[in-house]
């Protein structure tokens, strides 16, 4: 397996396996951890010693979240092995892994963001993770990513297949991890780019997009089957508002923007995070001029801003900026269990918990404890442990 660093430093292997429960579930991926769970941990890793993460069929992704910060924390290389469908928040056209409890109409709330999976990963050093995946994706989401790609970021390795949903009333299966599991345990140890020629050949089916990632780690590139295909030309870099596309184009068919977020989360986890916060701040410009205040675009790029200051490890903006958005969500819909209010100030409290500086910590907390005391959460006795914690910096 190609990873970068002494073989002798332990490695972690991250078992992700989720799809929703009843009529939505598009592919039996827990099945697949039985397979790879008889896998020796050093091949799940390609170091001498491994640990081996199993997550099965997760409700909340903040469960997914906690979990994956535990695991992109450890020193050594890391391996994400991740069986699942993805689903397409159809407001803000984004792309989520489905989770047990997601539906269609749910999935901004239950689902897991895909970038949020490319944050998380995105702290680490290059060269020092590879995720593999076998995921279905829904009909929308399909015909969507045939122009948008799947990528993690500069620095992660990817590879895996991504296929159309089944036929009605079929449920697919992660055959491409299956192939893998068995011929590990078969005792082969090929390279991994190797493995996942081998493992796509057998999965099939034809018209899967197969994602390889070279020993750069720069990009996931993504090309139809067969495996001997050129891989499809990268989208290009989306512009900043005000900076003019220079492709030739008939005038009566203007190019449309591409999307940005690619290009902003690039920056993010390349380090440029004045600049990926720049970008941001300049579409929610445009937003609120194209849409206005309280508008559901601009609010949007605000939470985008919430998500970069988090990336950037600065939890106190990343705070002010989520009860920003909770503040202008209550004021556009004053129901105090709505779950993108919810979501929103769920989030503040996730970011001030983790600031280290007390004294911004007090400056943001009278703020919060307002929007706390508003917005209860499904989390019980969370206003509680908010304010005993106040209680314990008050005493610094």
């Amino acid at each position: 397996m190609v990873i970068e660093g002494d073989d002798k430093t332990p490695g972690t292997a991250l078992l992700l396996a989720v799809a929703p429960a009843g009529r939505g579930r598009l592919t039996d991926a827990t099945s697949v951890l039985a397979p790879l769970a008889a896998v020796p941990p050093s091949a799940l890793t390609g170091t001498a010693t491994a640990t081996v993460v199993e997550l099965a069929d997760p409700l909340e992704p903040q469960t997914v979240l906690t979990r994956l910060r535990a695991v992109a924390a450890t020193p050594g290389p890391l391996c994400l092995y991740l069986a699942g469908q993805l689903q397409l928040d159809r407001r803000q056209r984004l792309v989520h892994l489905a989770l047990a409890r997601t539906t269609p109409a749910t999935v901004r709330y239950d689902g897991l963001p895909w970038h949020w999976l490319a944050g998380e990963l995105g702290v680490r050093g290059p060269g020092t993770t590879t995720v593999v995946v076998d995921l279905v994706a829904d009909a929308e989401t399909w015909q969507h990513l045939s122009g948008e790609g799947l990528g993690l970021g500069p620095g992660v390795r990817m590879f895996g297949r991504l296929i159309p949903p089944p036929a009605r009333r079929a449920t697919a299966t992660p055959a491409y991890l299956k192939a893998m599991a068995e011929i590990w345990r078969s005792g082969a140890r090929p390279q991994m780019d190797q493995l996942h020629e081998m493992a796509a050949v057998r999965s099939g089916p034809e018209g899967a997009r197969l994602f390889t990632a070279g020993p750069t780690g720069a990009r996931a590139e993504q090309h139809e089957r067969a495996p001997q295909r050129e891989p499809a030309a990268q989208r290009e870099r989306a512009p900043i508002p005000g900076q003019s596309d220079r492709r030739s184009v008939p005038a009566e068919a203007p190019a449309p923007v591409p999307d940005p977020h690619p290009a902003i989360l690039s920056a993010a986890h390349a380090g440029r995070h004045t600049e990926a916060a720049a970008a941001a701040a300049a579409w929610e410009s445009e937003a609120l001029r194209a849409h206005g205040p309280g508008s559901a675009q601009a609010l949007h790029w605000l939470e985008v801003r919430a998500d970069l200051a988090h990336l950037a490890q600065d939890p106190g903006r990343s705070c002010e900026l989520w009860m920003m958005a909770a503040g202008a969500r209550l004021q556009g819909r004053p129901s105090a269990d709505d779950p993108e209010v919810e979501a929103a100030v769920d989030r503040a409290h996730h970011e001030w918990q983790q600031i280290a500086d007390v004294a911004q910590a007090r400056t943001l907390a009278p703020d919060l404890l307002e929007l706390r005391r508003r917005v209860p959460g499904r989390q019980r006795g969370a206003l509680q442990l908010l304010q005993q914690r106040l209680e314990r910096l008050q005493v610094h």
